[in-house]
């Protein structure tokens, strides 16, 4: 059986969510193995992450979880209502620029990557809002 491109992304952007949430586990684990943290002393929003990749590590990961129900719900459809002719040519594209947005979040917080971070985004949103223009017979 052959996957069509919508749902390679589809399973793309899950497998990335989860990539995210096995590094911050590891990470902290190794915090509370090594003694450095207790068990119970992890912040939701990572502020008290004795690193600053760990604090944009928990970011990105909540970044990507927070979008990928828009994401779903859009592929999800088109696959259900056999239109993934309409969704396939960009999602590839949609996955690579959650990749992106994630990898630059990953980096830095600096005024730049934060700006190539909103432009993964930008790319993201405006995908999002073309397809559901296609499904609905809009555009």
């Amino acid at each position: 059986m052959s996957l069509s491109a919508s749902a390679v992304t589809l399973l793309g952007l899950v497998a990335w969510s989860l990539l995210l949430l096995f590094i911050m586990v590891n990470q902290r684990g190794l915090l509370v193995l090594g003694g450095r943290m207790k068990v119970n002393a992890f912040s939701a929003d990572g502020s008290n992450t004795p690193s600053a990749f760990g604090q944009r590590l928990v970011r990105a990961h909540a970044n990507s979880v927070e979008n990928l129900p828009l994401y779903a719900a859009a592929l999800l459809y088109a696959m259900v209502s056999g239109q993934t002719q309409l969704t396939d040519p960009l999602a590839p594209l949609l996955l690579g620029a959650r990749l992106f947005q994630s990898l630059m979040h990953l980096i830095s917080t600096s005024a730049l990557f934060v700006w190539l971070r909103f432009a993964g985004f930008l790319v993201q949103m405006l995908i999002l809002a073309w397809w559901l223009l296609r499904l609905a017979g809009l555009a």
